[in-house]
């Protein structure tokens, strides 16, 4: 389901054409294949089957302001024109990137002009997200009234990004990219829109997967498939390559290339290979990987194969996903490297890791055991008279903060040693840490044994 910009100005024209009016023959093919009723919408059936929100809104005649949160080209501006067409609103269309408060105050004159002459008016607001405050501010008083429904679009979360007064007063619809299924159907509806010669499974299958949930760039990226398709019989993945270039993704997210590459960035990080890293890096973000998705890769590379060896590679993880969301591509991407490299030439542990790991193992295959007496909250007089947390010893007010020889686990589990400090880092002093603590424990419990 393609979204559609609003190209020539800020507004509709003033002749407001009907939102789901026919495009002409030569207009983009995105544009010819934008849903004209709710029937032709293709994914989003989360909130347009029967009994879902947006079904009902139209079913009921009871329109209310919105905010539709999603990816691009999943139908945000679509939805909000057959909202307008299926009650014959006025429909003013705002770019949050282009408009300013004086253009909100000329639709707020447009909207008391239409209500005089007994229309209602909807103001969709393109990329909400990039209003400031004062903009945002100035809808709240006509949502308030009734002037208008307001509808927003966003790529952002709203909980961040719209105002909480603002959010308060509209409903959150959350958009989904298009699955494998809907955008083959969009495909089949494209070839009927401009028959071509029929595309290759490999070649169908990239091209979906190119698309990666957005409409609008199947669409696209099909126009521009059929316009070099000359007299070829067929079209396969080199027609696809020379018709997208570069754009074209070197592999799907879902594919096997894709997890393999993946898997190199890893294992190169973990056998220190810095050169190495930033190749699979560079390859993975050439090839079409959301550089969030590898900030998410790099913080699991942190925690799971440096951890407490040096834990400033996790802080560095976090500061490099945070300046890639301040700056984007490609700045931002640089800090991703930077936290790669450090990453690479880090002393290593996946300790913490295989901890963590045999103790869920252990949890799963193990019985519910009781929380010692001496280890319980006890904020009532019953409890305490039953014994709860009878016995806690204080461990600030222990010789060196440490409670020696008390016990914390539940009974029968005794002094497991599921970590174990990698010789490696700041874990080398951990390990000595922990070494001193554990004689510690078992003098005190050795001397606790020989006095009973």
């Amino acid at each position: 389901m393609p979204r559609m910009e609003p190209q020539e100005s800020l507004f509709e024209s003033e002749a407001d054409p009907a939102p789901t009016a026919a495009p002409p023959a030569d207009a983009p093919l995105a544009e010819r294949l934008r849903p004209r009723t709710l029937d032709e919408v293709i994914g989003q059936r989360h909130l347009l089957d029967p009994g879902r929100p947006l079904r009902v809104a139209f079913e009921s005649g009871r329109l209310h302001s919105m905010i539709l949160w999603g990816p691009p080209g999943v139908g945000k501006t679509t939805l909000a024109r057959l909202v307008a067409g299926a009650f014959d609103a006025q429909f003013i269309v705002l770019s949050a990137v282009l408009s300013g408060v004086k253009d909100i105050r000329d639709a707020v004159e447009r909207a008391r002009a239409a209500r005089k002459a007994g229309r209602a008016t909807i103001v969709f607001v393109d990329e909400v997200h990039r209003f400031n405050k004062a903009q945002q501010d100035a809808f709240l008083p006509h949502v308030e009234s009734g002037l208008f429904t307001f509808i927003g679009a966003t790529t952002e979360n709203p909980s961040f990004e719209v105002n909480s007064a603002l959010l308060s007063r509209a409903a959150v619809h959350v958009l989904k990219p298009l699955d494998e299924s809907e955008l083959s159907l969009l495909l089949d509806r494209a070839r009927g829109a401009m028959p071509t010669p029929p595309l290759t499974p490999p070649a169908r299958e990239r091209l979906i997967a190119y698309a990666d949930g957005d409409a609008r760039r199947l669409l696209n990226a099909y126009e521009a498939l059929a316009d070099t398709a000359g007299e070829a019989f067929e079209l396969d993945e080199p027609a696809l390559e020379r018709a997208l270039g570069e754009m074209l993704r070197r592999y799907d997210k879902s594919g096997e290339q894709f997890y393999d590459t993946i898997s190199a960035l890893h294992k190169a990080v973990r056998g220190s290979d810095p050169d190495a890293a930033l190749y699979w890096l560079a390859r993975m973000l050439d090839g079409g990987v959301d550089p969030r998705y590898v900030a998410r890769r790099v913080l699991r590379m942190a925690s799971e194969d440096i951890g407490l060896a040096d834990p400033r590679g996790l802080r560095l993880a976090l500061d490099a996903a945070e300046v890639y969301e301040r700056l984007g591509s490609p700045e931002g991407e640089l800090a991703l490297a930077q936290a790669v490299v450090y990453l690479s030439i880090a002393p290593k542990s996946n300790a913490t890791y295989v901890a963590w790991s045999t103790v869920r193992a252990f949890i799963a295959q193990d019985g519910t055991r009781a929380v010692p007496m001496h280890l319980r909250n006890a904020p009532t007089r019953l409890m305490k008279g039953l014994g709860y947390g009878e016995g806690y010893r204080y461990a600030h007010d222990e010789e060196g903060g440490f409670a020696a020889g008390e016990r914390y686990l539940p009974d029968g589990i005794d002094d497991p040693q599921w970590y174990r400090p990698a010789p490696r880092g700041l874990e080398i002093r951990i390990a000595e840490r922990l070494a001193e603590l554990r004689a510690a424990n078992a003098r005190a419990r050795d001397s606790g044994r020989s006095n009973e």
